[in-house]
């Protein structure tokens, strides 16, 4: 599914959230509190943006892993790093429950928009803290359901109904379909916070931005 909307993935981000899916990434990367020089992974990267703002703050001394499973994603990604000559980044394939990389490896690792597709998030979460180093931060970006009205009558209207419509016309109904429904199986943010700090995490803290409908969780791998 993730290689079938590749070429439309940015085209649809932009649509659905009137292109604030970009600051919702500089929040999510200023959250990593990456100094230049440092090293961060970005897991299920799709086409590379929160890496690039990743990448923006360790600077050319730094460097910066974006990795997922879908090569399409992956190659779009490159072509981007490529056209704005961000040398310091690096996208691969990488299943996100069985991360290549050694122990305590990075000062930073971020997830955007991707952890609720995992087959096994405890497992992910498991492997983020594996490849952090001691005192590393870890960050995930994620879209979450308002409970209340007028904010959850919205959402329900425009992913359960519009963004569906969307998706068909840009060519998968299918895969936008399948966004709403993979929120709806997502903890709630109080829930993913529990989990991350079930698995090891320190000062696990969330916050809820545009009215409820994303959230950011932060966290520290014990030192």
């Amino acid at each position: 599914m993730f290689d079938r909307i590749a070429g439309v993935y940015d085209l649809m981000n932009t649509a659905m959230t009137a292109g604030m899916h970009h600051r919702w990434r500089e929040r999510a990367a200023d959250l990593a509190e990456l100094e230049p020089g440092e090293r961060a992974v970005d897991v299920c990267c799709g086409t590379g943006d929160l890496a690039f703002e990743l990448a923006r703050r360790v600077g050319p001394a730094g460097s910066v892993v974006g990795c997922d499973f879908s090569e399409p994603m992956l190659e779009l990604a490159r072509r981007k790093a490529e056209e704005r000559g961000t040398g310091q980044v690096r996208f691969e394939w990488a299943d996100a429950t069985e991360l290549p990389y050694p122990d305590r490896t990075f000062d930073a690792a971020t997830v955007g928009f991707g952890a609720r597709n995992l087959a096994d998030l405890e497992r992910g979460v498991d492997q983020l803290l594996r490849v952090l180093k001691p005192g590393g931060r870890l960050v995930i970006l994620e879209i979450t359901q308002p409970r209340r009205p007028p904010l959850s009558t919205f959402y329900s209207l425009w992913f359960d109904r519009i963004v569906p419509l969307l998706g068909g016309i840009a060519g998968d109904r299918a895969a936008y379909t399948y966004l709403p429904e993979s929120v709806r199986r997502f903890p709630s943010p109080l829930g993913l916070a529990e989990l991350i700090a079930a698995r090891g995490f320190e000062r696990v803290t969330y916050r809820v931005l545009a009215g409820g409908i994303i959230a950011i969780h932060s966290g520290s791998r014990p030192r």
